[in-house]
């Protein structure tokens, strides 16, 4: 019966892709990347932020884990210029030549230019006593405008206090002291602070509301593993992401390594030759949710700065039309899924006779029952059209219960 039922299932594979197609998105960072740009899969939303809208970055989810992030994607170069707390007031511009860059990590979110510095954690130590991390390390912010700012993080529990300063040429201005608690923004990754405007700012959606970033960044280029600014998709630890070489088109079971790198996709979908950007249709990305649900995604155009201009395409591949074994005997499958006009088509090849009733339940995420109906429970093969407009565009869980056995699969209605 099982036979039987693949059998069906090809058969309506066809149906299937041209119901649940690809979507299509046409976003932009603007001219000269002037936007970073979040992109969230499974909603298909997007939001921009001003790429100089800050200049710091500081990691908010705990009190106890702290990271601090420059702002690459303007060009910010930052330098360690002493580790000695007490050579404030000394330190000199003209010195440059002696200080050792920093850089933002491009694979972990949690490790920025400010943590590659030469005290124990980066930029400071524990105090064992006060159980607060103390700043050591004074640090140099350069912009591409030639602006040059000290900084120094002094003091971190459960926030962050730090202190800097502008260069006008000739002195540095007076002192400024800033507190950033941990509490500011609860769903977001980072906080954000802008010391050209001396304010604080909000810089990415919630932490659960994007997949993707696109935006500059530095990374180590081959030969010499020099660090370049490139433009490309820095994507949330919330997800996994595997690369694919797909050149003849769709594999039916590929082999995939997901990857927590947040660089997986990075900047190499795309190369510039003879004066224009190309991208390589035949490189695909899965990324893979928590939840299991995972996407196919491949990039079908880039502009460059003249437009910040870019396409991708991706779709829902979660085994969609594959069969689940609920228990020995019994397997079941849904399709449409996603479903455009809330109908799907339920197979399932119950080959072992049982006195319990076999019955599928529809759930809302938050665990609301919305839906249920009664199926054969006699032994063999069936299928079973359900009209399900009744309920709201979104996402459900769908339970398939026979007997003592279940299984649950995500169900999207659109």
């Amino acid at each position: 019966m099982k036979t039987k039922l693949h059998f069906l299932f090809a058969m309506f594979i066809g149906i299937s892709f041209l119901q649940a197609q690809e979507i299509t998105v046409n976003t932009s960072m603007g001219s000269s990347y002037s936007n970073q740009v979040f992109y969230k899969l499974d909603t298909e939303a997007e939001v921009s932020f001003a790429a100089n809208s800050w200049d710091i970055a500081m990691l908010r989810t705990s009190a106890y884990d702290f990271a601090l992030r420059v702002n690459g994607h303007i060009g910010i170069s930052v330098f360690e210029a002493s580790n000695t707390p007490s050579d404030w007031t000394s330190i000199n511009v003209s010195d440059e030549a002696s200080w050792t860059q920093l850089y933002n990590s491009d694979t972990d979110w949690n490790n920025g230019a400010f943590d590659q510095g030469s005290a124990t954690y980066g930029w400071g130590e524990y105090n064992s006593t006060s159980h607060h991390v103390e700043g050591t390390v004074i640090f140099i912010l350069k912009y591409g405008d030639g602006t040059y700012r000290k900084f120094i993080n002094e003091d971190f529990y459960a926030g962050y206090t730090f202190k800097y300063s502008t260069w006008d040429g000739s002195v540095w201005s007076e002192d400024q002291t800033v507190t950033i608690a941990n509490t500011n923004n609860s769903n977001n990754l980072y906080n954000y602070y802008s010391l050209q405007n001396s304010t604080e700012v909000v810089a990415e959606p919630a932490t659960s509301d994007w997949d993707l970033k696109f935006t500059k960044y530095y990374t180590a280029l081959p030969p010499n593993n020099t660090m370049y600014l490139v433009t490309g998709v820095l994507h949330n630890d919330m997800v996994e992401i595997a690369e694919n070489d797909e050149p003849n088109g769709v594999p039916e079971n590929p082999t995939l390594t997901y990857s927590t790198d947040i660089n997986t996709i990075g900047y190499d979908w795309k190369s510039f030759t003879g004066g224009s950007f190309s991208v390589d249709s035949q490189k695909s990305f899965y990324v893979k949710y928590g939840s299991g649900t995972i996407y196919r995604l491949y990039f079908t155009d880039f502009s460059g700065s003249s437009s910040g201009d870019l396409s991708f395409n991706y779709e829902d591949v979660t085994s969609t039309l594959g069969i689940k074994d609920v228990h020995e005997g019994i397997s079941f499958g849904v399709y449409p899924n996603p479903s455009i006009d809330k109908k799907i088509n339920l197979i399932y090849d119950v080959s072992k006779l049982t006195a319990d009733k076999n019955e599928v339940l529809i759930y809302t995420i938050t665990g609301q029952q919305v839906y249920k109906t009664i199926l054969k429970s006699d032994s063999g093969f069936y299928t079973k059209n359900l009209d399900v407009s009744s309920l709201t565009a979104g996402v459900y869980i769908l339970k398939f219960r026979s007997g003592d056995y279940t299984i649950n699969k995500k169900l999207i209605l659109r």
